[in-house]
């Protein structure tokens, strides 16, 4: 039987709890390799893939591993989980910009923050200037008949010069592309930075919480303020509206699921969709996290991303929010997390 029974989201919380896929040299894939410099996966080639309604997005690996893609006899794709059946029909799916079906650019790497889970400033990757960035959204937008266009970016100076790139960006790709949905995914320290997003012509917000609490955030992100980022995320919701914010929690760093939960709440209670999101250790930050926790931690179980994601559910259920409002950025990618609601 094809994955023992489970569920398209039961299968794909397997694959996030494991990150990563092996794929022989001899495969033929119909699209090239990605490899993003933010996010879960960042310096790392990845692969993303559809089956049952949902996307998943895994770091590709040489070596052989717990999951496979194979190539079947029919011509389609298929995943393995240690050599045995697991998903039968997969699709490789086309990613030129970071997430498929939308334009998902990074502005730059370096960063004045050391957030021990981030590998953006550990690939040591030149960033663009802001004229270069709103030209290729542009071309690959046109390219692809993209509708959507996500922009995200480190802190190599100052977070005030950052929201000035992320202004003249936006502004840019509006004259060309006035119709698109803009998601903007910044570090802010102020409202009048949030509205000067809003006002340049971003339709949505992602501000990260990255922690579940005030003491693990002082760990993982030395730089940042907890209460601090939960007042400017009340902040987004005034200038974006209900259902147009979200933000990370980042889940793993040995804090309870009522920890998370708690979090996901007070998100929620502010009308911002929390994002929840198994943390990924692999080379680039393994040893950064052992620093800052003073344990090496492992990546969540797919047990624990289940029972997370229907409890996060049930919670944006009771303050009236759903993914399906989001049009950018993670909610609209899918790939990453459990995202309830949000089927293709």
């Amino acid at each position: 039987m094809w994955g023992d029974g489970l569920d398209a989201e039961e299968k794909k919380a397997h694959l996030i709890s494991e990150g990563k896929i092996f794929i022989p040299q001899e495969t033929r894939l119909p699209f090239p390799l990605s490899k993003s410099t933010a996010g879960p996966g960042a310096g790392s080639a990845a692969i993303a893939l559809g089956f049952g309604g949902t996307r998943v997005k895994l770091a590709v690996n040489r070596e052989p591993s717990r999951f496979s893609l194979a190539l079947k006899a029919s011509g389609g794709y298929a995943i393995l989980d240690g050599g045995k059946p697991f998903i039968e029909n997969v699709q490789v799916l086309k990613n030129p910009a970071h997430a498929p079906e939308q334009c998902f650019v990074n502005i730059h790497s370096h960063c004045i923050f050391n957030c021990a889970f981030c590998n953006s400033p550990r690939i040591r990757e030149a960033g663009r200037k802001p004229e270069q960035v709103a030209d290729f959204i542009v071309k690959t937008c046109k390219e692809n008949d993209f509708r959507a266009v996500a922009i995200t970016s480190a802190v190599p100076e100052t977070i005030d010069k950052q929201a000035d790139e992320f202004i003249f960006v936006i502004r840019e790709v509006r004259k060309t592309l006035p119709n698109v949905i803009i998601g903007v995914e910044p570090y802010a320290e102020t409202r009048e930075q949030i509205r000067r997003l809003k006002e340049a012509g971003a339709d949505e917000i992602k501000l990260n919480i990255q922690a579940a609490t005030s003491g693990i955030l002082a760990k993982v992100c030395p730089g940042f303020d907890y209460e601090k980022s939960l007042a400017l995320i009340a902040d987004a919701v005034q200038v974006f509206g209900k259902g147009k914010v979200t933000s990370n929690i980042i889940f793993g760093f040995g804090e309870s699921d009522e920890n998370v939960l708690e979090c996901a709440e007070a998100l929620a209670a502010a009308s911002c969709i929390p994002t929840l999101r198994a943390l990924r250790v692999n080379d680039l930050n393994r040893a950064s996290l052992k620093e800052a926790l003073g344990f090496e931690p492992e990546a969540p179980s797919p047990e624990r991303i289940l029972r997370l994601a229907e409890a996060q559910k049930k919670i944006m259920e009771k303050y009236g929010l759903t993914t399906k409002s989001m049009e950018t950025m993670c909610c609209r990618c899918l790939c990453c997390d459990i995202v309830p609601f949000y089927d293709l």
